[in-house]
């Protein structure tokens, strides 16, 4: 039987810990604080804007929310980020993506200053993460490194393949594992014989974009698998990239799609923020 990866217990355990964090700082006079930009009123963005204010609420930090109109000008925007930048009492900054189409988000994630960047996208952090210097890392391949370490899933030298290449996800996440001495292949839209590659995986860690693309015909027998993908199938559930029935009897171990790797994105977020204070200190 494979062992279902409980993303949703592993998240509560960390936000607990950031829990415990966030009051000892709060004794000490520092009140961990995130401010939450979100332009325009996509839903689904607002459906993530919510949940990281519950999970503020739950943690202790405060959060500062800016909801502004779809069609804030672009200097609007980096001239609120500037005045966030300044302010000692603000610890985190998090713009919500996507932004409307004359907002340029390159310049969006530039402008917010590396040591407020709780979502590890700035050039800085990335580059401190390709080095193994300290910095953010984005939260998503974070949650992942913690959902492996927690189910006591050995990643040193292990053959590791992801599929898929993306700034957020993709490369950040074949950086931590090479961090953690696992053998790492990354894998593409344009990888030629894709499931020649996927099947020597020990450990699959698949954000491709695409509903249940990955069957059993591209794992190993003994795999463990790890779906970053989040979508809606023709009967609207939610689904991911891995086609899990048919991947589950293969495999050692599995994140299933809802309550796998998705809780853990806000946890590394909630823990990032008290970093942000560690790394100032």
């Amino acid at each position: 039987m494979a062992q279902v990866i409980d993303g949703k217990m592993i998240s509560a355990q960390i936000k607990d810990e950031v829990r415990d964090k966030v009051a000892e700082l709060k004794s000490k006079g520092i009140e961990v604080t995130l401010a939450v930009i979100q332009v325009g009123d996509d839903p689904a963005s607002s459906v993530y804007v919510g949940n990281k204010k519950k999970a503020c609420a739950y943690t202790g930090i405060r959060s500062l929310a800016y909801e502004l109109p779809q069609e804030t000008k672009e200097k609007e925007l980096l001239d609120l980020i500037d005045e966030l930048n300044e302010r000692e009492d603000v610890h985190g900054i998090l713009v919500q993506l996507p932004l409307p189409e004359q907002i340029n988000e390159d310049k969006v994630i530039n402008a917010i200053a590396a040591s407020k960047d709780v979502d590890g996208f700035h050039p800085m952090n990335v580059g401190a993460l390709c080095i193994g210097k300290k910095g953010f890392v984005s939260c998503t391949p974070a949650g992942v490194i913690q959902l492996l370490k927690r189910s006591n899933i050995e990643i040193s030298g292990k053959e590791c393949v992801v599929v898929g290449r993306s700034n957020i996800v993709g490369k950040p996440m074949s950086l931590l594992l090479l961090r953690e001495n696992g053998t790492v292949t990354v894998a593409h839209s344009r990888t030629k014989d894709l499931k020649e590659v996927t099947k020597r995986a020990d450990i699959l860690i698949v954000a491709v974009g695409k509903p249940k693309m990955i069957n059993a015909e591209y794992v190993k027998d003994g795999a463990v698998v790890i779906d970053v993908g989040i979508h809606r199938d023709a009967q609207n559930k939610l689904c991911g990239d891995v086609d899990f029935e048919s991947v589950y009897p293969k495999c050692a171990a599995i994140t299933p799609v809802p309550g796998g790797v998705g809780p853990m994105t806000i946890a590394m977020l909630m823990n990032n923020c008290v970093e942000a204070v560690e790394m100032r200190q």
